[in-house]
């Protein structure tokens, strides 16, 4: 080792201070590229360990090869090694800073362990909250933001002493403080975009947050995770937050507006996409399963989202994407643009402004002036992020609304995809991680995430060959309109009901691309030459299967006609005889007609078991209600049997007759009068059946 020292020290210094400086530097990038290919765990393993080798054999050749040139002096030798070990430095450095930054995208995609939730109380414009204020908040003990931080708020500001009223439904507390009946709810801090898209609660605009609490917390999203294989059949929630701002919030809580069911096999490329009507009304799982608008279930977060999807569907979700459709501007950006077939418009006015026959929606920033308005012409065609955003978001040019904006939705995705895939650009990798990372979240692992570029070499080797790429398979959920009041009395919102029928052809479809369910082969064919043909979509068409009901106005009606209604729903009916004393009279209707009902018409009949209406009465002088055995006749005019006894009139005496319920039986009739009231229901009145 001494002798090596010493030839060393008469060698040229220059080449000897060049050799040790491209050994370290090809030394420290040889490192970082052996940490930075390990990390892509999963993809082409031999191909990474193969070039780990080679290199590392690289750098011994290099090191004990040039030590001897050193010493012998042959320095042109040197030179040249030197040159190749600078270039393979410099590529390792690009290739790790592309990994490096892969990587790091792909980790920040994911749902980080601890996040902000914050909670709002929420006041009308010039409410002040004092001691007498009442306060509405969620009863549901598992809502981070509606219920746990509003109890640590209430005692952050010392709002122990005010009354608090607890509702199971948002929509019901924001009913009520919008019309008055309490002073202040407690809400996520995006509550305007949540709930501020209902037609009801536009007045929401003109609320404010009275104090605010905010509070990093344990994820609850991270225990949604999933060990199923990507090699395997696996299903995807896309779900859709349509921010006015850059970037997903760390809150749970989102609008939902936007549901996407997709299912993935990668053995034969084949996709399903069910995109979810945002106001489809279902059970929602997290709320004690009470019938609500789907996308309601986001404001829960979104574990509640996906329960109540599987509820839906029967299929266990294995993956969620959650992302900000304003991230759609950045990502078609990057991507150099999408192609999408522009549906024309049914109409021709959007958020009052004149179309001229194209089609028309606001920008990311929802500008409806002249510069802020997009315009594309129907048809095939390249669109950028704004206009790709604007389509993906438009229904009101739509004769389906909602359900026309889902197709378009799949329209765009589709076209992402297609797009990302077919991507040969390494300069846009870096633009496309940042769109992706600031607007995206999932419950996907890295790894799991890394696993796609198997099903990507996949798709482009079955597109080398025979030119396919990938299958997607549109699904349509057909639908009726279904009104229905967003609690007793409260106002009436736009939901939809779906056609079982149609939601089983769509779910037959699903599961039989996840291989759960078998394939059924159709072995017959017909066509017709004069019919244009067109590609069979699961679940358009079907319109069979028991729909949702909900009350009838039975206002006006007579007794007999709810007396049928409620037997044949399996209803038990109760009715009260009201005067005008009474807060169940009705001036306008006719004595021995129904005044009123104690569950209003449009609530749903899923959970309503008894029925209570109110009949008005005969009105005597001293306005005593008349019964069937008073002696006051219904008309002024007398009839001629006046003056008969009452156990001889014939039943056309008593005009009440024709309208109460028979006593056909009257063992039954006697214990439905033992167990009417006499007094309203109160508790119906305060706590309505949905």
């Amino acid at each position: 080792m001494k002798v090596l020292f010493n030839k060393l020290k008469k060698t040229n210094k220059i080449f000897l201070i060049i050799y040790l400086i491209t050994f370290i530097i090809y030394l420290i990038t040889y490192i970082l590229l052996i940490k930075n290919l390990m990390s892509l765990s999963g993809i082409e393993t031999a191909i990474r360990i193969i070039v780990i080798v080679i290199f590392g054999i690289w750098l011994l050749v290099y090191f004990l090869w040039n030590l001897i040139n050193l010493i012998l002096k042959k320095f042109i030798k040197l030179s040249i090694t030197t040159a190749i070990t600078i270039i393979f430095a410099i590529v390792f450095s690009f290739a790790n800073y592309y990994i490096n930054m892969l990587y790091s995208g792909i980790s920040n995609i994911g749902e980080k362990e601890y996040i902000v939730y914050t909670t709002n109380l929420v006041v009308l414009n010039g409410t002040e909250i004092n001691d007498e204020s009442i306060l509405g908040m969620i009863n549901n003990s598992d809502d981070i933001e509606g219920n746990v931080l509003a109890k640590e708020l209430i005692e952050k500001e010392n709002l122990t002493n005010n009354e608090i009223e607890e509702y199971s439904s948002y929509y019901e507390m924001i009913f009520d403080l919008l019309n008055g009946k309490i002073d202040g709810i407690f809400l996520s801090s995006n509550y305007q975009t949540i709930f501020g898209s209902e037609e009801s609660f536009k007045d929401l605009k003109d609320t404010t947050i009275a104090y605010t609490y905010s509070k990093e917390m344990e994820n609850q999203d991270t225990t949604l995770t999933s060990n199923k294989s990507l090699k395997e059949p696996f299903t995807i929630l896309l779900m859709g937050v349509d921010s006015e701002i850059d970037g997903l919030n760390a809150n749970a809580a989102f609008n939902g507006d936007t549901l996407m069911l997709i299912t993935f096999n990668p053995k034969t490329l084949n996709a399903t996409m069910f995109s979810i009507p945002r106001d489809t009304y279902v059970p929602i799982a997290c709320n004690n399963n009470k019938y609500a608008k789907i996308n309601s279930s986001a404001a829960y977060g979104t574990s509640c989202v996906i329960d109540t999807v599987e509820q839906l569907t029967d299929i266990t979700i294995d993956y969620y994407v959650k992302i900000n459709f304003k991230g759609v501007v950045d990502l078609v950006d990057a991507l150099g643009g999408i192609e999408v077939d522009i549906e024309a418009p049914d109409f021709n006015y959007n958020h009052g402004v004149n179309c001229g026959g194209k089609f028309c929606e606001q920008n990311s920033d929802r500008d409806t002036s002249a510069s802020g308005m997009i315009y594309l012409d129907p048809g095939l065609q390249t669109i950028n992020g704004e206009e790709a955003l604007a389509y993906a978001r438009c229904r009101h040019l739509y004769l389906q609304s909602d359900i026309d904006r889902n197709k378009h939705q799949q329209q765009v995705v589709e076209a992402i995809a297609k797009k990302a895939a077919s991507l040969d650009n390494l300069s846009k990798i870096e633009e496309i991680l940042n769109a992706v990372t600031k607007n995206i979240t999932t419950n996907m692992s890295s790894k799991q995430i890394l696993s796609f570029y198997d099903v990507l070499k996949s798709m482009i080797a079955s597109s080398l060959s025979d030119g396919s790429f990938l299958t997607i398979e549109k699904t349509y959920l057909e639908y009726y309109s279904l009104p229905v009041r967003l609690g007793n009395n409260g106002p009436f919102t736009s939901a939809i009901g779906y056609y079982p029928d149609s939601l089983n052809a769509i779910i037959k479809l699903m599961k039989e691309n996840l291989e759960i369910e078998n394939h059924e082969m159709i072995k017959t064919f017909s066509f017709d030459a004069n019919e244009e043909y067109t590609t069979k979509v699961s679940g358009q068409g079907i319109t069979t299967g028991t729909k949702l009901e909900t009350m009838p106005n039975f206002v006006g009606k007579s007794v007999s006609e709810v007396e049928t209604w409620a037997t044949n729903h399996n209803i038990t009916l109760h009715t009260e005889f009201v005067n005008n004393t009474s807060s169940y009279y009705n001036p306008n209707i006719a004595p021995g007609l129904i005044s009123n009902q104690n569950i209003s018409d449009g609530i749903l009949l899923n959970n309503v078991s008894e029925l209570t209406i109110y009949i008005n009465s005969i009105s005597t002088n001293n306005d005593k209600p008349t019964t069937p055995n008073d002696d006051n006749n219904y008309n002024d005019k007398p009839s001629e049997d006046d003056n008969l006894p009452n156990d001889e009139q014939t039943e056309e005496d008593n005009p009440l007759d024709d309208i109460l319920p028979s006593d056909d039986n009257d063992e039954e009739n006697d214990n439905s009068e033992s167990s009417e009231s006499t007094t309203p229901d109160k508790e119906n009145e305060n706590h309505p059946i949905e």
